[in-house]
């Protein structure tokens, strides 16, 4: 590990846009597919080859690999290690996204799947691992009703391990879907629900508009094609919107052709909240160190701009008071050393 991968380590942060669907090892699958009776479409060496993937393509993927989850047991050895793996990066606390779409032996089971989840977030922080939330995230192809459905059931169980309302899925595809799911994120606005939107990734800043606009947005998953519109760019600054930024997956999938051409800086540099993020680590082979690491290489940040960028996590996390203030305490406690 390099000095600048050390110093990333050490910071106290927090992860807000990963998906447990792209959290899995080879290993990991080699072992479910095994357990479930099932055969890998391909060598367990070639599964993550997403050269020349796009983002529907992609998705194919996550829904084969949540399919072989199909015990309790399983699911929560999958959230023990999304906690594994936060750890290692020195998170100290992580938003996870879990669409019940993608996991098809659960999709009738939302109650057993979020329990069996817990399970699994409670021994690990049992074990000293991070605090773990969930943002329970639809599926843009889904219908208002479906929408609606899970958000009547967020508001009545309270679980206390979900922290959020999402969406995600391929804009492109899907089309505009601002209005069908207006009522649904309006309902979990008036439920005191944090709301957090997929947009500005395969479609233009008018998603990212829509987002603010129809599905009442805290905060944006990627959100960097905002750039394209300038009055947005100021819009999300002067309204403190974090941007949780991917750059690494924009950049696997298509969206910008390297890092260098990424708005990532740019974005910072205009005033709006940025956080770096990791999206699903597994498949593209990164971590959230990796992450940090190839970003502060391509525009020069020193450790200062470091500490702001995890400041920032920190502060646009979906973590209740203690875990913010204890964070935050041991990012200036480390800055004052």
């Amino acid at each position: 590990m390099s000095a600048l991968e050390q110093f990333i380590t050490s910071l106290p942060k927090a992860e807000v846009h990963v998906h447990l669907e792209g959290c899995f090892e080879p290993a990991d699958l080699e072992r479910l597919a095994r357990e479930s009776g099932e055969t890998l479409p391909r060598p367990a060496e070639q599964l993550f080859d997403v050269t020349g993937l796009d983002l529907s393509a992609f998705l194919e993927i996550l829904d084969w690999s949540c399919g072989l989850v199909r015990t309790s047991e399983q699911l929560a050895r999958a959230a023990y290690a999304v906690a594994e793996r936060e750890a290692q990066a020195g998170a100290g606390y992580a938003d996870v996204i879990v669409n019940p779409s993608h996991w098809s032996p659960w999709r009738d089971r939302l109650d057993a799947f979020v329990d069996a989840l817990d399970a699994g977030f409670v021994e690990a922080e049992a074990d000293g691992l991070p605090r773990i939330g969930l943002c329970l995230s639809l599926l843009r192809q889904q219908r208002a009703a479906e929408a609606l459905e899970l958000v009547d059931w967020l508001v009545q169980r309270r679980h206390p391990r979900v922290v959020g309302l999402s969406i995600d899925g391929n804009e492109a595809a899907a089309g505009r879907t601002g209005p069908r799911f207006a009522e649904a994120f309006g309902r979990a606005a008036q439920a005191g629900l944090h709301r957090t939107v997929h947009a500005g990734e395969s479609s233009g800043p008018e998603g990212v508009r829509d987002a603010l606009e129809f599905l009442r947005a805290d905060r944006i998953d990627h959100g960097v094609r905002a750039i394209e519109a300038p009055d947005l760019v100021a819009e999300l600054a002067e309204r403190r919107i974090p941007l949780n930024i991917c750059p690494g997956s924009n950049v696997q999938l298509g969206t910008y052709p390297d890092r260098a051409s990424h708005p990532l800086d740019a974005l910072r540099l205009a005033g709006v909240p940025v956080t770096i993020n990791t999206d699903d680590p597994a498949l593209m082979r990164h971590s959230l160190v990796s992450e940090y690491a190839a970003s502060a290489r391509t525009y020069g940040w020193d450790n200062a701009t470091l500490r702001q960028l995890a400041r920032t996590s920190i502060e646009a996390s979906f973590g209740d008071a203690d875990v913010k203030r204890r964070l935050l305490d041991e990012l200036d406690r480390g800055e004052r050393r």
